[in-house]
């Protein structure tokens, strides 16, 4: 019986799994380093389990960014519609958020993972846990170290689904990166995305707003924009609409620009409305009750305008309206790759062809988070491991010379 390995239990290996557990006279094995599958799967969904994003299939995939045409055919072959089609058929029943995320009624990752794995099991699919991969050793086979030793696995076809480089104590610790790079494919550095950013505040600016959320803000960095929410933190800044411009914020640090943030505190007021408003006789108000009263502008809002600009540029009402629509926020690095919610950078998408095989090495597939594409939160970062998973597993069908 031919065997295929999977290497790497999280989504996108067990979706391998599954499109290959139906095919007769074939042994699919999934190797797993951890202690059990599918753990930063399970950590994801602790606040509630974000499976994909109902917004139209095009702007779906504009949203992974420069990747978009590669990922593309995956999405379009298997994209947010067959994820929920999938999970239905699990048993398992979805519905739409206010927002266009899709959830699963329960809210909770647990319960899907259980019957995902339990119908796995049902179709032959072997679990070998805390299994290592190594590498390669003589005569093409996989190495593994187990609790029992080093040993070597022999396989028709391989499918590698290692992860990234977030949440290592979840699996995700980026160790393949090196074993890739010696057999002489291309790897590039694995980076934060969906991250939090440091910022420079000052003493009394941490003490007294360090996990206060800033409300109904639109954020720009570059010719991106977006409007959300985000949390002020000990270090810095980090939350969704930090999450969403990680990328440029990021690779403008890499150009060693200045990375910056331009808040708009009002994104309901025009920046002539403000001026106007501001300009109106303050009278016995305080600056903080002017801003509140004129501008709707108080807490931590008040609280950045203080930190950024001096007061006697406050005392201005075109400046202060200014600083309002337009706050610079400066940011000096990314919070460390642990702490980010998934990762940047992995293999080159231009080492695989059409079927997530790399071209180098025939009967090597590569699907997930270790491949070099990102995306922002909302569903977006599991419906493309999804979809590589299944790409992978329906390439190595076909390199099998199986076609049904």
């Amino acid at each position: 019986m031919r065997r295929v390995a999977i290497i790497g239990g999280g989504p996108a290996g067990l979706m391998a799994a599954e499109q290959l557990s139906t095919v007769d006279g074939l042994q699919v094995d999934i190797f797993e380093a951890m202690p059990s599958l599918g753990r930063k799967f399970l950590m994801a969904g602790k606040g509630g389990m974000n499976i994909t994003h109902a917004e139209p299939l095009a702007d779906f995939i504009r949203r992974y960014g420069e990747r978009a045409a590669q990922l593309a055919p995956c999405l379009l072959a298997f994209g947010p519609a067959a994820v929920r089609e999938w999970i239905h058929g699990l048993g398992i029943e979805t519905f739409v958020g206010t927002s266009g995320r899709v959830f699963p009624t329960g809210m909770k990752a647990a319960p899907l993972l259980r019957a995902w794995l339990h119908r796995l099991r049902q179709r032959g699919v072997r679990i070998h846990v805390r299994h290592r991969w190594l590498g390669w050793g003589d005569a093409g086979a996989l190495r593994f170290a187990t609790p029992d030793g080093e040993m070597a696995v022999f396989a028709a076809s391989t499918v590698l689904a290692l992860g990234g480089g977030s949440w290592s104590r979840l699996g995700s610790d980026g160790r393949w990166v090196p074993l890739l790079r010696s057999t002489g494919l291309p790897v590039a550095d694995l980076q934060p995305a969906n991250c939090g950013f440091e910022v420079a505040w000052s003493d009394h600016f941490r003490q007294r707003f360090a996990g206060a959320p800033v409300k109904a803000v639109i954020a720009a960095c570059g010719q991106r924009q977006q409007q959300g929410e985000f949390n002020i933190t000990e270090t810095g800044v980090e939350g969704g609409l930090i999450y969403a411009l990680s990328a440029p914020l990021r690779e403008a640090l890499a150009r060693g620009e200045q990375a910056v943030l331009q808040l708009d505190l009002a994104p309901g007021r025009s920046l002539a409305r403000l001026s106007a408003d501001l300009a109106l006789p303050q009278g016995r108000d305080t600056l903080a009750n002017h801003l509140r009263r004129r501008a709707g502008i108080d807490g931590v809002k008040a609280g950045l305008l203080r930190e950024f600009f001096s007061p006697a540029q406050l005392t201005v009402a075109t400046t202060l309206a200014a600083a309002i629509k337009a706050l610079p926020l400066v940011v000096q690095a990314t919070r460390p790759l642990d702490e980010a919610i998934s990762s940047a950078g992995g293999l080159d998408l231009a080492a695989l062809n059409d079927q997530g095989m790399v071209v180098a090495r025939p009967g090597l597939f590569c699907a997930g988070e270790m491949l070099d594409w990102e995306a922002p939160t909302g569903g977006y970062l599991l419906t493309a491991c999804l979809a590589t998973g299944w790409r992978a597993g329906r390439g190595v069908r076909c390199w099998l010379g199986e076609t049904r």
